[in-house]
This record gives C-alpha cells, sequence and structure tokens, in this order.
C-alpha cells in the first residue's frame, strides 16, 4: 500500500494519476473527504499550500473551549494543534477568561477550502473569536451562526472604543506568548491599538496585521520537530511592528488590492496526492 501511494505521488500510476493530480488542486475534492489519513502525523508543504497526514481532532467541548460551527468539520490539525488551543484555554481560564469560541483549523487532510481561507491547510492554523461574555454550555447545533461584534470602526480607522477592553489585548498577548506560536493575525486598526498600549513588548513582533480578523485572531504555529517536508513562512521582520509600515493598511493601495495577475494558479505539493487519495 505505501508503494502505490509513493507511485500516486509521483504520477506513475498511468491512468490514474492524471485525474489525480486533477482533483488534488480543486478545494471541494478535499472537503469531500471526512476522515484523515491514518498514520503518524505528516505536514507536507506550507499553510496556503499543502495538505497533512495523521491528523488529529479538537473535542467539540473542553474545559475552557467551545468548537463552533463543527458542521465544517474543520478542526482537525496536528498535534501540536490541539495541543495548543488545550494550553491556551488552560491558562485564560486561569486567568479569568470565560470559554473561548474555537473557530475554523483544517479539514481533515488540510488541503484547500472551498470557502473561508487561503490558508488553513497544513494542520498549523487556527481561528479564536475574540468575544468575552461568559457562555453557557450550548449544543454544537446552537453554535452554527454565532454572532461576534467587530471591534473596529467601520472605517477601520482604530478600535471600536464601545467594543474593545483591555481583556481583549491581554488575551492576544497571552496567545502571541505560547511555545510554537509563528505569527497571530488581526485587523491593523486592532495592531495599532496594541502598539499604542504595549509598544516595545517582544511579543508584539509576532501579532501581524492582515485584512478581516477584526472580531477573531488567526493563530499560526511554527513547523513541529520532525517535519522536514513542512514549509514555513518567512519569520516576522524584526522590532515591534509599530513602524512606518502599520501606516500603509490605510492607504487606498491597501483598501483596494489589485486583482490577482493572470496566469497558472501555483501547484500543490506533489506527495499531496497520496494524501487525498489514500485509503
Amino acid at each position: 500500500m505505501r508503494w502505490v501511494l509513493v507511485m500516486y505521488a509521483f504520477g506513475l500510476l498511468a491512468g490514474l494519476a492524471p485525474a489525480a493530480a486533477q482533483r488534488v488542486e480543486q478545494p471541494a475534492a478535499w472537503a469531500a473527504v471526512k476522515a484523515p489519513l491514518a498514520g503518524p502525523p505528516r505536514i507536507i508543504g506550507g499553510t496556503g499550500l499543502g495538505c497533512i497526514a495523521g491528523a488529529v481532532p479538537l473535542a467539540a467541548d473542553g474545559p475552557g473551549w467551545q468548537a463552533v460551527r463543527v458542521s465544517r468539520n474543520r478542526h482537525w490539525g496536528h498535534p501540536a494543534l490541539t495541543r495548543f488551543v488545550e494550553r491556551l484555554t488552560a491558562e485564560a481560564g486561569a486567568q479569568g477568561f470565560p470559554a473561548l469560541w474555537i473557530g475554523d483549523m483544517g479539514q481533515p487532510r488540510g488541503g484547500p477550502l472551498p470557502y473561508g481561507h487561503a490558508s488553513h491547510q497544513s494542520g498549523l492554523d487556527v481561528d479564536i473569536w475574540l468575544e468575552l461574555s461568559p457562555k453557557p454550555p450550548l449544543p454544537p447545533a446552537a453554535r452554527e451562526d454565532i454572532q461576534v461584534p467587530s471591534l473596529v470602526l467601520p472605517d477601520e480607522s482604530g478600535i471600536d472604543p464601545r467594543v474593545w477592553r483591555p481583556r481583549h489585548a491581554a488575551l492576544i498577548r497571552l496567545a502571541a506568548g505560547q511555545p510554537g506560536v509563528d505569527r497571530v493575525l488581526v485587523n491593523h486598526a486592532i495592531k495599532r491599538e496594541l502598539c499604542r498600549t504595549e509598544a516595545g513588548a517582544p511579543w508584539l513582533q509576532r501579532v501581524r496585521p492582515w485584512r478581516g480578523h477584526d472580531s477573531h485572531m488567526h493563530v499560526r504555529l511554527r513547523c513541529p520537530a520532525g517535519q522536514p517536508d513542512c514549509r514555513e513562512q518567512a519569520p516576522p521582520p524584526p522590532g515591534d511592528g509599530c513602524d512606518a509600515s502599520l501606516a500603509w493598511w490605510l492607504t487606498p493601495e491597501a483598501r483596494r488590492p489589485a486583482p490577482r495577475p493572470p496566469g497558472p494558479l501555483p501547484q500543490m505539493p506533489a506527495a499531496c496526492v497520496a494524501v487525498l487519495e489514500g485509503r
């Protein structure tokens, strides 16, 4: 069986491999797979173009968290990611935070998603909602359509003072300081507020501005040890990120990004064919 999977990965099965090579580029093919590929965890590629074998699920409920929108089947990841969620929510609870809503992680075998994300493909990403009100235990079906207010003003010029609280900053700081975290993505208005109150803090280097992310933070882990096929992003630039580059997000260029130039899309790693097609 292992030899068959290797042959898939390198396109050596005449007749079947070309079809598999086409399916591996299609988000719907990855979303249709309901279970992980058995075996030890193996990340192939990067968070924006990759997959994972041996993914493990996050429980829908745990001490300190409730997973939301579980019908999407996107609460899978590398064991390092589920451990991160367990550790973060435990420490948050010890600091008096309520249970946290855990949003999308990844699909059972990673890969591109049909909607919602360009990343979350390699089992190292998780969305955590910045909603700090007490949450009574709810059945998963009642968490399918959660409504979380934006923490940012409509023009994104700053945080909304009616909603933002110092505890939001404390939770982001707690996440950014966890072992193995590569970066935490938040709206640029949230980053500016953190720069106003926390400038110079070492953990701010890992908090990076990005579009959206006005009511949740997106945590991305570094490649775990023993994952030679895992590809990381370039590390964040030195410093706290509170320099002039932050002002770019308010420019017309940032507010109206240019469309993607025509041309072929980047290809998935060849070894992901075996992950998608494996039994």
